[in-house]
């Protein structure tokens, strides 16, 4: 089966490019071979390949810079996901998009379903809900994924800067009052792959790891399971502090834990609890030094 890997680069696409099942034949363009938001490359990309499905995991992800720069966030976020949306109509391709948590609020205390209410707060969110709304308009074969607190071995992300800083810094004040779910990139690979096998499958789903976190407890968590493996050398106090003793240009939820039952019963795959997840991310990144 033919599939067209947008954001071959990034964490996720990364991960999708390391694990491609025996069946598929997946080509991944990053943002220098295809812009997104070009309407015309996009179009010709799609006519070229006449993928069976697309993945989209190109985005904007620089949430404190959209706030400055909604132009270019929502060029990716929302163009992007609209044309890729149009030329998969063109061509009966189906489309899987990732979305994200920042489409809500965060004034929920339960997990946030599928169809509940969104209220971005951020330009980043605005963008993503943008493309959600867009792609839904257009097509009726499409998944869209939520996640949050993505992180991989590869790229830029929490993980990786907090074992830098653990191990510069003499202690770290890591906020504790916004609540959601890591999430290994690969895990999610996982998921995709999943449900790509299931062309039945539509409409928008949650996928995180399992469990519940603060920033201050995935912190806390990686420099234990860090110490173990080798990967630091000492330990240093870590502080709870609250979101407004580091205030950031865009606002985030507060609250972004999302239940992922239907996600779990569509694809056949349970989600695995995060501490669990990145110990394993971590071992990898620990035998690959």
């Amino acid at each position: 089966m033919k599939v067209l890997l947008t954001g071959r680069d990034g964490q996720l696409g990364w991960e999708l490019m390391q694990s491609i099942p025996p069946h598929i034949e997946l080509i991944g363009v990053n943002r220098s071979e295809l812009d997104i938001g070009d309407t015309d490359a996009v179009l010709d990309c799609i006519t070229h390949h006449q993928p069976k499905v697309v993945i989209n995991a190109a985005a904007y992800t620089a949430v404190d810079k959209a706030e400055s720069d909604e132009q270019q966030a929502s060029a990716v976020n929302s163009s992007g996901a609209h044309n890729l949306a149009m030329a998969c109509k063109n061509f009966n391709a189906r489309l899987l998009h990732i979305s994200t948590d920042f489409v809500f609020d965060g004034a929920k205390t339960t997990p946030y379903q599928p169809d509940d209410a969104v209220n971005p707060l951020s330009v980043y969110g605005h963008t993503k809900l943008a493309g959600e709304l867009a792609i839904q308009a257009q097509l009726n074969n499409f998944v869209i994924v939520r996640t949050a607190w993505v992180y991989s071995t590869h790229g830029n992300n929490f993980v990786k800067t907090m074992l830098r800083l653990m191990a510069e810094k003499p202690q770290l004040g890591v906020v504790a009052d916004q609540v959601g779910t890591p999430t290994w990139a690969y895990g999610l690979a996982q998921w995709l792959w999943a449900v790509i096998d299931k062309p039945e499958v539509s409409g928008v789903f949650h996928w995180t790891d399992a469990g519940v976190a603060s920033w201050y407890d995935f912190a806390i968590a990686i420099q234990e399971l860090a110490l173990q493996n080798g990967l630091l050398k000492q330990t240093i106090p870590i502080l709870p502090i609250p979101s407004s003793a580091y205030p950031t240009p865009a606002k985030r939820p507060s609250f972004s834990v999302m239940d992922k039952s239907s996600a779990e019963k569509t694809s056949g795959i349970a989600a695995v609890h995060w501490r669990k997840q990145l110990a394993k991310m971590l071992d990898t990144l620990a035998n690959s030094h």
